[in-house]
């Protein structure tokens, strides 16, 4: 019992112990794997920002704003790290071996390292909500706009996207950047004196062969008298954009925190846009944060089997190939998602789901 002198109570020494322990080794792995991915990312866009003549203190702002998004992707790693190396201390200085003499159960030693993680969970969530939206969309803006020099055109509208084009307005509910595929598109024809001569709706279209392909649509043309002609459209849009075109205007799911995207996903239900796309980033929103404490229990199970040594090259070892299979886990049922061949919830938590009865299982045979 957690009250008994051989039980210490919750924010006993042992405690304290224990998170000052794992809390500075995660600040230090913290530190050193954002560092690393900093520099991966600097060596990756070196070229297209020398290429593009941008200043040096654009450079930097772009890394600074790119770095909140970095640190939401390692911080479970970096856990995890932190877990294993942690332990492996313990049980070098045989620690683990004393509190069992001491009668500290393997439920009262793994506590502090689960409230731990799901403080950690927390606040990623939270950091997702707040900081990574607005730097994101920041970074986005500066490798758009100041790197590839791509210019927005007559944009208005924070739902939809609306564009100035040769001879045209274009109006669109939403662009996808996978598929190349625009949703809910109205081309308002004018005339160079700026009046309409007619427009093109289509519920969709995608770019196929160095062309706009629609998905049936209409063509209205207004006549003298103020008559509208229509007819069925084509099978080819008049749209001189290209996919790059409308890129700069397509947020990506980290531009979104999750009741933005939540709040995406209604409006774009009620204009019958497919939003399976969405519905699995929504769900993996909440499912990524909460894989840190599944992680930690793992690492406490692996920690404690007995005759193990827990030798830094091997948690090292660990670490990168729970991290590793986990990612790859997530990508492969992600991409299951969204090719709709998997409900988004069951895409998004799947890798949750077996992380957890991986852990629980390796855990409960460890007591």
């Amino acid at each position: 019992m957690i009250g008994s002198p051989l039980q210490p109570p919750p924010g006993s020494s042992l405690d304290r112990y224990l998170l000052r322990q794992f809390f500075r080794v995660f600040c230090a792995t913290l530190l050193v794997v954002i560092l690393l991915h900093l520099a991966s990312d600097v060596f990756n866009r070196v070229d297209n920002l020398m290429g593009s003549e941008v200043t040096l203190s654009t450079a930097v702002w772009f890394f600074i704003y790119r770095l909140p998004l970095m640190i939401s992707r390692v911080i479970g790693f970096a856990a995890l790290f932190a877990a294993f190396l942690t332990l492996g201390s313990l049980a070098r200085g045989n620690e683990l071996v004393a509190m069992g003499a001491c009668g500290i159960s393997l439920h009262r030693f793994t506590l502090p390292f689960l409230l731990a993680s799901l403080g950690l969970s927390a606040a990623t969530f939270l950091w997702n909500e707040t900081a990574v939206p607005v730097s994101t969309r920041q970074a986005k803006h500066i490798y758009d706009v100041e790197v590839h020099k791509k210019t927005r055109q007559s944009v208005f509208g924070d739902k939809e996207i609306w564009m100035r084009s040769s001879g045209a307005f274009i109006r669109a509910d939403d662009f996808d950047t996978e598929a190349n595929r625009l949703h809910g598109l109205v081309i308002y024809r004018i005339t160079p004196e700026f009046t309409m001569e007619g427009f093109i709706e289509t519920p969709a279209a995608a770019w196929r062969g160095g062309r706009w392909v629609p998905d049936g649509g209409t063509e209205w043309r207004l006549l003298e008298g103020g008559s509208l002609h229509r007819r069925p459209l084509g099978s080819t849009l008049p749209l001189d954009e290209r996919p790059e075109d409308f890129r700069i205007f397509a947020r990506s799911p980290d531009e979104f925190s999750y009741f933005e995207l939540r709040r995406r996903i209604a409006d774009l239900r009620g204009k019958g846009i497919d939003t399976v796309r969405d519905r699995v980033h929504l769900h993996t929103k909440l499912a990524v944060p909460l894989v840190t404490p599944l992680i930690i229990l793992l690492a406490v199970a692996f920690a404690v089997k007995p005759g193990r040594k827990g030798g830094l090259a091997l948690n090292f070892g660990l670490t990168i190939g729970i991290g590793f299979s986990y990612w790859v886990l997530l990508g492969f049922c992600v991409s299951l998602g969204k090719a709709g061949a998997m409900q988004p919830w069951l895409a998004a938590w799947l890798p949750n789901i077996l992380t957890g009865l991986l852990s629980l299982y390796l855990y409960t045979g460890s007591e």
